[in-house]
């Protein structure tokens, strides 16, 4: 009986040691964590050409997709990075309905952070669509901002405070899925910031907050920490602002980067941080599942971009809502302008691509922005003062393309999609300063010269021809700039006059771009300077006052200039002269590395420059042959007496 017992002890030890096994072979505690991702959504709620024959982006295409992962992923984790406004006509609902937040809602997101575009409509304007959003009870994605505040100096600060109080708008949160807690928190980056002037919001140091939200998200029994960054990557590390935060924050294990419109086929490691990015305007849905121990150890087990196009069917919920978010926009915002959503302005037998980023040249889809602004300024102005008038508009507001086929009022507004008036409604409206011809020319300067540093800054102008080499000294690259006769036909030539130095001529450009002026001084390392005038050579004070109004007194918007000129060509559509992929010809880029081209027509900057080279030259020519007399020297010496 004796033996009995302990050969049954025996094995039950062997037993209870079988069933130990498998998990002390597993060793600490695995988990597995799937997040689905976009950023700069700009309020693509439907579907866009994309410039191949196919479509690219819209909500209902989005549910599909998130449907799909989700069935494969239940417990994925659905979160945005920022910039979900601004974009399409349903942007104009923003401060009143808050449809981009609903939306997502409806998508299932989890958590979102703010991008610079969600403050076009200013601080207070982010505080109404928050409001909105609050009041309506629809469901919405948390709202994670740790280092963007009101200022202090900001008026309206406690009104902001209130509706972002009533949205629950908070630093970070913890978030329970799948047996696993979650620490999320966003983040506002520096250059993103810089792009909100008129948020009225202060930025704090992205570095100490989200150490600050780490530290407080671990202790609060967070297991895998994700931060929702609006400052993106770069080619150059010095200027990759979320690969700088990963490698100087400690506990991130993932951030989903947003605001430089980044597409990584795959994903970033810096450190132990993985950076993801799926591209704008709802183009992908980006997806990352990691393995990982509590240990800290992760590993890459998928990461794909799921393409949002024409191959996907439509959600029939999200359908519905998009299309009551268009409804509402034609019954309010187009209302005043005696047009409709899906209203055909005209068609082009071709395609008007947005400017190749970084590429100098002439550009068709920017000049016929440009032409419809002086049109604008010649038909729709009341009052238009009878004077030379040129007209500009510049890369970075030159928002999406004009495909080959029909052209209506919403493919119009998403050209030029950005901002807003001092009306309150959406859309920055065109205004008119005056700069001396000196001025003028150094704006031409300013495309040639300050390009390569800002693509965005890339110029596109009616009213003026110029030419320049790209390969001239910087800030003297223009070798010529010349008046334009109104409807000049440039296929019959004619029609061109030089540019008088001290005359004051009008400049007709969009509220944005026209506060930029003023900063491209800085731009230039003070060797070009701007300055906006009123008519009587003034310097402009408020930029308000300089708003082309039309005959009752409303603001001529960017995007109505376009969508009038467009409808002004009626059935016989876009002309010819707007389908040369470079320009027609206004803007002359020249590469060449003639020594002529290079030096003819040199300005003070070229002159120092030539004869600060000169001097060197002649220098290093004196040292050289002072050396060579010096070794030949050393080398013979003086002759000894015999």
């Amino acid at each position: 009986m004796k033996h009995f017992r302990r050969v049954s002890v025996f094995l039950l030890a062997v037993a209870l040691l079988c069933a130990l096994l498998p998990a002390l072979a597993a060793g600490p505690e695995s988990h597995t964590t799937t997040v689905l991702f976009t950023h700069d959504l700009h309020s693509h709620f439907l579907p866009q050409p994309d410039g191949k024959g196919g479509q690219s982006g819209g909500y209902a295409r989005l549910k599909t997709a998130l449907d799909r992962e989700r069935a494969v992923h239940p417990d994925a984790l659905t979160l945005d990075g920022g910039d979900f406004s601004i974009g399409s006509l349903i942007q104009t609902l923003y401060t009143t309905q808050g449809a981009e937040l609903r939306t997502m809602g409806a998508l299932g997101y989890d958590a979102a952070t703010v991008g610079n575009h969600e403050f076009d409509h200013k601080g207070t304007g982010f505080a109404a669509m928050l409001n909105a959003v609050a009041a309506s009870g629809d469901p919405a994605p948390a709202l994670l901002m740790a280092n963007y505040k009101p200022a202090n100096d900001n008026p309206d600060k406690l009104d902001i405070q209130r509706a972002m109080a009533a949205y629950n708008v908070r630093d970070y949160m913890l978030l329970e899925r799948g047996g696993i807690t979650y620490g999320i928190f966003g983040l506002m980056g520096v250059d993103s910031h810089a792009c909100a002037p008129s948020s009225g919001f202060a930025l704090g140091d992205m570095v100490s907050n989200a150490q600050r939200c780490v530290d407080a998200l671990e202790e609060q029994g967070a297991q895998f920490i994700i931060c929702l960054s609006h400052s993106g990557t770069n080619e150059k590390k010095k200027l990759s602002e979320d690969e700088q935060l990963a490698e100087k924050v400690r506990g991130i294990d993932l951030i989903v980067s947003g605001h430089t419109h980044t597409t990584l086929e795959e994903p970033i490691l810096a450190g132990d941080t993985y950076i993801v990015s799926a591209g704008p305007y709802c183009g992908n849905l980006g997806s990352i599942t990691l393995s990982w121990g509590e240990e800290g150890n992760k590993t890459l087990t998928d990461y794909h971009l799921t393409p949002i196009d024409e191959t996907l069917p439509e959600d029939g919920e999200i359908t519905a809502m998009v299309e009551r978010w268009k409804r509402l926009v034609g019954g309010t915002y187009l209302g005043r302008y005696g047009l409709t959503y899906d209203e055909v302005l005209t068609r082009t037998d071709f395609d008007l691509p947005t400017p190749e980023s970084g590429v100098q040249n002439g550009n068709s889809l920017g000049e016929l922005v440009a032409d419809a602004f002086l049109w604008a300024a010649q038909n729709l102005e009341a009052n238009a003062p009878d004077v030379p008038t040129v007209t500009v508009t510049a890369d970075g507001v030159l928002r999406a393309p004009l495909a080959e086929g029909e052209i209506t009022t919403s493919m119009a507004f998403d050209v030029l999609s950005m901002g807003v008036g001092s009306d309150g409604t959406s859309g920055f409206p065109l205004v008119g300063v005056y700069l001396t011809g000196k001025e003028l020319k150094a704006a031409a300067e300013v495309d040639a010269s300050v390009t390569p540093l800002m693509p965005a800054a890339q110029l596109h102008m009616a009213g003026m021809d110029y030419s320049f080499n790209t390969h001239r000294m910087f800030f003297n690259r223009v070798t010529e700039a010349l008046l334009v006769e109104p409807d000049l036909d440039r296929d019959l030539g004619g029609g061109l006059w030089p540019i008088e130095d001290d005359r004051l001529y009008r400049v007709v450009t969009g509220m944005y771009s026209a506060q930029m002026l003023s900063t491209v001084q800085s731009k230039s390392f003070g060797l070009l300077s701007l300055e906006p005038k009123l008519a009587d050579g003034s310097p402009v004070t408020d930029f308000e006052a300089c708003i082309l109004r039309d005959e009752n007194g409303n603001e001529i918007k960017e995007w109505y200039a376009l969508a009038a000129y467009l409808q002004s060509f009626g059935e016989e559509g876009v002309p010819s002269r707007y389908g040369r992929p470079n320009g027609d010809g206004r803007k002359d880029v020249s590469h060449s590395w003639n020594p002529v081209e290079l030096v003819k027509n040199p300005n003070w900057i070229t002159g120092v420059t030539l004869t600060v080279l000169a001097v060197v030259v002649v220098l290093v020519i004196f040292l050289l042959r002072w050396l060579h007399s010096a070794r030949r020297r050393r080398r013979y010496g003086k002759k000894k007496n015999l």
